[in-house]
């Protein structure tokens, strides 16, 4: 039910559901299994059916899909990304907690980093509905404006989780940005290798 609301809180009145969040006494594993798992299921599951039962077009050409096979692999590595970049960035901001005089307790800042990075990516995950109708434009302005969002949640959340000034809160909100580019980065990259394994999409001819 936490998950519900805090979802819903971080929409509706972000500063307000920080707060909430960081007066909360979780731990690092139940913040990040109870809901990461979860959600970064709804942008895969809406892109296999997708690009699997609807497709796509591009230009004037005719309706694009995949098979079956190729998008259960192409999504189930998608899944795995999502879960592994939520992970390292919640580690990241845990691990340069200290640098930026969080002065919480080790355990707290283990929740607080980990918070973070999965509530401002919590946006991203739910534009994945958009898969369901993957016509380029579309999902390109979506994950656009869930992207700036997520990035005004992470501007404004840190200097509330880590109870820390607004100033050092701005820079160390930007390195956080920063990283999470890096992974997204790394993502691409690591995608272009499992294609050239011969693990690329399979269009249905």
């Amino acid at each position: 039910m936490a998950m519900l609301q805090h979802t819903f809180g971080i929409f509706t009145n972000p500063d307000r559901e920080w707060q909430r969040i960081r007066n909360e006494e979780q731990s690092f594993f139940k913040v990040y299994w109870t809901h990461v798992p979860l959600l970064a299921l709804i942008p895969v599951v809406c892109a296999y059916f997708g690009v699997t039962q609807q497709g796509w077009s591009i230009g004037s050409g005719g309706i694009v899909k995949l098979t079956a096979d190729s998008a259960l692999i192409l999504c189930a590595f998608a899944y795995l990304a999502q879960l592994a970049a939520v992970y390292v960035l919640g580690e990241y901001i845990n691990w340069m907690s200290h640098s930026f005089g969080v002065t919480d307790a080790a355990s707290k800042r283990h929740y607080e980093g980990t918070a973070l990075a999965v509530y401002s990516a919590t946006p991203m995950m739910l534009a994945g509905v958009v898969l369901l109708y993957p016509e380029l434009w579309l999902v390109a302005g979506v994950f656009i404006l869930a992207a700036c969002y997520s990035i005004y949640l992470i501007y404004e959340g840190i200097p509330i989780l880590m109870n820390i000034p607004k100033e050092r809160g701005f820079v160390y909100a930007s390195s956080v940005i920063t990283v999470g580019l890096v992974l997204a980065v790394v993502v691409m990259v690591a995608t272009v290798i499992v294609w050239g394994t011969g693990m690329g999409p399979v269009y249905v001819s």
